[in-house]
């Protein structure tokens, strides 16, 4: 049961190509976002379609490979654990922000590029 506590799985869109981030001393961050979606009848009849933006981040070997195979547009699988955490912008504004930390993923197909 101990896996079963904070386990977030989800499939979706990236909403962007994975960044990396270099933090020196050989540590390695990726961050992007996946979209998922949603569908529901109103009282209407009428399909309504909800979009759900997450944040994703992933730290390691794990981050090196998502950098190398996470493109816009690419379906992916993601497993890992929520994370919440504060922040002041730059206006002294407290921010709050609900990230996953990605432990594994598979990409399960890449946006195909148009030929030029």
């Amino acid at each position: 049961m101990r896996n079963l506590v904070n386990r977030v799985q989800l499939i979706g869109h990236l909403g962007r190509d994975v960044e990396a981030v270099d933090l020196g001393a050989g540590k390695r961050l990726a961050k992007t976002t996946i979209a998922t979606n949603s569908a529901y009848m109103n009282q209407q009849g009428e399909k309504i379609e909800n979009t759900e933006w997450h944040n994703l981040l992933a730290w390691g070997k794990t981050a090196e490979l998502m950098t190398a195979l996470g493109t816009k547009g690419a379906k992916m699988a993601i497993v890992g654990k929520l994370s919440s955490r504060s922040y002041d912008d730059k206006n002294g504004v407290k921010k709050y922000i609900t990230e996953i930390i990605v432990d594994e993923f598979m990409v399960m197909n890449q946006k195909t590029q148009k030929p030029a």
